[in-house]
């Protein structure tokens, strides 16, 4: 019997998860305004400077919740990546603000805004398990940035997602970073410490 390393298990996971992500989408078009709503009101004023991301693809918009944290004081952020294989920047944003392709070519604000050092950090990815492990699109860029954020300070990653692409255990490398907890259009909960 030949067991597959984290890194091919993953390759074939992320297969599997993209195609559920893109069901998940098309069943559950308000998921993103329910996920906003179940996150727990209390919390909202917590944060000082809240990390989004522009959605991709079938990629759960984070922008309901990231306007609730706007609503409650929080200074908003989008990533631009500044270079290869470097931890993503987050820059302020405003809906309205201009954006422009980073060196990934994805739309982000331009290199005139304030760069930001974000307390929450609202997490894109293809799958997560109950003890907050992420599995993302392969290229590292989350799971170097959330390890510089957590080298320089405090910060909570809070995955994003249909409660579909939730999967029993994601295989974990060593640079892996965790997520802290998880919303989905099911609810809010703590990464699960003793997974």
């Amino acid at each position: 019997m030949v067991i597959a390393s984290p890194a091919a298990a993953k390759v074939l996971l992320r297969v599997q998860l993209r195609a559920g992500r893109r069901e998940a989408a098309a069943a559950s078009p308000g998921a993103a305004e329910i996920a906003a709503a179940a996150f727990p009101a209390e919390q909202l004023g917590a944060f000082k400077v809240v990390a989004g991301y522009r959605a991709h693809g079938s990629e759960i918009d984070p922008w309901p919740l990231m306007r609730r944290f706007a609503e409650a004081g929080a200074r908003l952020a989008l990533p631009a990546a500044t270079a290869a294989d470097m931890p993503l920047v987050f820059r302020a944003y405003a809906p309205g603000d201009g954006l422009a392709p980073d060196v990934a070519g994805m739309a982000a604000p331009l290199s005139a805004a304030p760069a930001l050092v974000p307390d929450l950090a609202i997490v894109p990815l293809l799958g997560f398990d109950p003890g907050g492990g992420r599995m993302g699109q392969g290229g590292g860029h989350y799971d170097r940035t959330l390890q510089a954020l957590r080298a320089a300070g405090p910060i909570v990653a809070l995955g994003l997602a249909y409660a579909a692409q939730q999967v029993a255990r994601v295989p974990a490398e060593a640079h892996d970073q965790r997520l802290d907890a998880i919303l989905t259009e099911k609810g809010y909960r703590l990464a699960q410490e003793d997974f």
